[in-house]
């Protein structure tokens, strides 16, 4: 009882960031994780929307990382078993890492461990984010890549909506994480390391690139509806920041 209270304290100690209605549920969500994983779990990470100001917890849900010693299949069968608990809390399932797979994804995975490291929120435990050392040649190679990616998937979406323009919307916003992904990455490239909001980043990509961007714009709001036009101005805006990323 003693070790759960003074974990309690110190998790909500550590919320300044999260936003105040759903900082008990995460004070809950680690003590469940402490519980459950005792000494295995090494840390419990926040990161995203929750702790950068833009977080909607109508369309969002808190993301988070569990950092263990080794992979327990045992201890996700049972983390598992609270899934809908944590569903009602608003928290979707944890990526479950070890401190190998962080040290070995950076030259594959890099844009999504920058994207951790630049807004994230050790509730307990090490931060193994902190201080992580990305190379220019592994970013600007898996920019390109989702550039492409992005491109491709835009034109097979586009037939697979069959004319039907109204299926556009969702086309759009479906590439709206891969493509934030992939601005932060080109804005490490050209010098800017720290967490942008989504207005501050497709700012700073327009004055980077020289143009606007309404098409990225229209895709990254979330309360929008874009339609055929912003479409089309997604994919030049895509097609750019490809000649961008070559530059």
């Amino acid at each position: 009882m003693v070790e759960l209270m003074t974990l309690m304290t110190m998790t909500l100690g550590s919320l300044e960031k999260v936003p105040l209605a759903l900082r008990d549920h995460v004070a809950s969500y680690a003590r469940l994780v402490r519980e459950l994983a005792g000494e295995a779990a090494k840390s419990l990470v926040l990161y995203g929307d929750v702790l950068s100001g833009e977080f909607d917890s109508r369309r969002a849900a808190i993301l988070s990382i569990l950092v263990v010693q080794r992979i327990d299949l045992q201890l996700l069968h049972r983390l598992g078993e609270h899934g809908a608990r944590l569903g009602g809390w608003g928290i979707a399932a944890p990526l479950v890492l070890t401190p190998e797979h962080i040290s070995g994804s950076l030259d594959s995975f890099p844009l999504e461990l920058m994207e951790i490291a630049q807004c994230h929120l050790a509730v307990f435990g090490e931060d193994s984010f902190r201080e992580l050392t990305f190379a220019d040649s592994d970013v600007r190679l898996q920019c390109e890549r989702e550039i492409k990616r992005l491109l491709i998937g835009l034109r097979q979406g586009l037939l697979a909506t069959a004319g039907r323009d109204r299926l556009i919307p969702a086309l759009e916003h479906d590439a709206a994480e891969s493509l934030a992904r992939t601005l932060r990455g080109i804005l490490w490239l050209r010098g800017k390391r720290e967490h942008l909001s989504f207005a501050q980043m497709v700012a700073e990509m327009e004055r980077v690139a020289g143009r606007g961007l309404s098409g990225v714009r229209a895709a990254l709001d979330r309360a929008s509806r874009p339609g055929w036009p912003e479409f089309q101005q997604l994919y030049h805006d895509a097609e750019a920041l490809g000649e961008l990323v070559r530059a």
